[in-house]
């Protein structure tokens, strides 16, 4: 399972890197330190976080332009045969992509793991992201 850094897990949940730490120190996330000693957070765990704090931040209404990408968080991976439904958390906001089964296998997509959301009219394709940003 992939592991956050700190300053990561501050950008994917659209808070200051403080704001985690706090959160860690009131119990709110766990946190472990990694290889090079720095605290990170499981990334199922704070997929899950991400799920309840966006419950609780109200939609902003304002409109965005048709071509985005969005770093975030794979929180649900929905398959079957053929087709899959795969949610992110990114900052504030949900996003849902519909894809084939075969490619959520390609990407290695699962809870927990950094995915890009590229958003263009209609269409929302997730990439797989390799490295923190």
């Amino acid at each position: 399972m992939p592991h956050i850094r700190i300053s990561d897990a501050a950008k994917f949940l659209g808070v200051s890197d403080d704001t985690v730490r706090r959160w860690v120190s009131s119990g709110a996330l766990r946190s472990t330190d990694d290889s090079s000693g720095r605290m990170s957070i499981d990334g199922r765990e704070l997929a899950e976080f991400a799920k309840e704090q966006a419950k609780s931040v109200p939609d902003s209404g304002s409109a965005s332009s048709a071509r985005n990408r969005f770093v975030g968080l794979v929180t649900a991976v929905k398959t079957d045969t053929v087709m899959a439904q795969v949610e992110m958390q990114c900052g504030p906001f949900r996003v849902v992509s519909l894809m084939s089964s075969e490619a959520v296998n390609d990407l290695k997509l699962e809870p927990g793991s950094v995915a890009v959301a590229v958003i263009k009219s209609t269409n929302v394709i997730v990439e797989s992201f390799e490295g923190a940003p």
